[in-house]
């Protein structure tokens, strides 16, 4: 299975065995996997965050870790550490948790900074460094961490230098009564339907497969240029005191191709960009003083942004296809 779009659709599927709405959620996680990202999910107890990640990656065939992060953790307990052995007298690599495909760092934010430290390699260069011997992780590697935007009582906040390094931030919403009213259903005729449901739907393989059919995904000039408009544009506003990263810009750039993939199309439109706009930047964005004792939110503001930012008329979906290299 070489085509995105087969990929992030049988995944759904088989996920909808159990979850109900979140298509979202799942289509973000597929981004995130078709461009070696990394996602943090927010949102209330209760939401099924942990399970989402974790119907993800069985029905993607990955091998998944779920960390619980608590103050009392140490990196160690992420990492690995070597062991003695009395009976051989040696001591022996024994490899932490983040030794997976998928690795679930749930409730990131109660984890101490130097314990969530731990990640920054894994995220950035796939591999851990453990007394001084460097390992290489699983490919493909995927950290989905989770984190509670209330009860922040004994929590320690992300610092930026760490959100940076997720692609994507996905918020993980409360159902609404139609949507509530068939989960009821279905765990009234089902109490055991859990992530154990859930049948394995593709390969690694095919995700490496449909990786590099994502690679191939055009970008016409004029979108280029809208998503550094969009980005600078973060970087400018006066509500706005850290903009964007150049992280930021990639994130657009290899999200949007995924996206336009598994909406089964060769090129980016700039409705992959306005669609991505939220996830990418939500969790990048340091809002100015003002702005906070204003009241105002980043989602309100990036929506603002989406709104004062023109798009290239050159951007339009015929623009981007006349861009196309003359084999496309």
């Amino acid at each position: 299975m070489t085509d995105p779009a087969a990929f992030h659709d049988a995944v759904r599927d088989e996920a909808s065995a159990v979850l109900i709405g979140n298509e979202e959620i799942l289509e973000g996680l597929s981004i995130a996997a078709l461009t070696r990202g990394h996602v943090l999910l927010e949102g209330v107890p209760g939401v099924a965050k942990t399970t989402i990640a974790n119907l993800f990656a069985r029905a993607s065939g990955l091998e998944y870790n779920r960390i619980q992060m608590t103050p009392d953790i140490l990196p160690a307990d992420i990492t690995g550490t070597h062991i003695y052995r009395e009976p051989t007298g040696e001591f022996e690599l024994q490899r932490g948790p983040v030794f997976a495909n998928v690795v679930v760092a749930d409730e990131i934010n109660r984890a101490t900074p130097k314990t969530q430290s731990a990640l920054l390699e894994a995220m950035q260069e796939g591999t851990v460094t453990i007394e001084g011997d460097t390992l290489s992780l699983p490919t493909p590697f995927m950290v989905i961490a989770t984190q509670n935007p209330i009860e922040m009582e004994g929590t320690f906040a992300l610092p930026e230098a760490q959100r940076d390094r997720f692609q994507l931030k996905l918020t993980v919403d409360l159902p609404d009564r139609e949507m509530e009213r068939d989960l009821f259903d279905r765990f009234d005729d089902q109490p055991d339907i859990g992530p154990s449901s859930v049948s394995q739907v593709v390969s690694p393989e095919d995700l490496e497969a449909a990786r590099a059919a994502v690679a191939e995904t055009h970008v016409a000039d004029p979108v280029r240029e809208y998503i550094l408009d969009l980005v600078r544009a973060t970087r400018d506003s006066p509500d706005i005191e850290y903009g964007a990263s150049p992280r930021a810009t990639i994130a657009f750039l290899n999200a949007g191709k995924a996206a336009a993939a598994i909406d089964g199309r060769s090129y980016v439109i700039p409705d992959d960009i306005k669609q991505l706009a939220q996830p990418v930047l939500r969790h990048r964005l340091v809002l100015s003083t003002d702005a906070e004792l204003g009241g105002e939110s980043v989602d309100d503001l990036i929506s603002e942004l989406l709104d004062s930012v023109p798009v290239p008329e050159e951007a339009t979906r015929e623009g981007a296809v006349a861009d196309q290299p003359a084999d496309s």
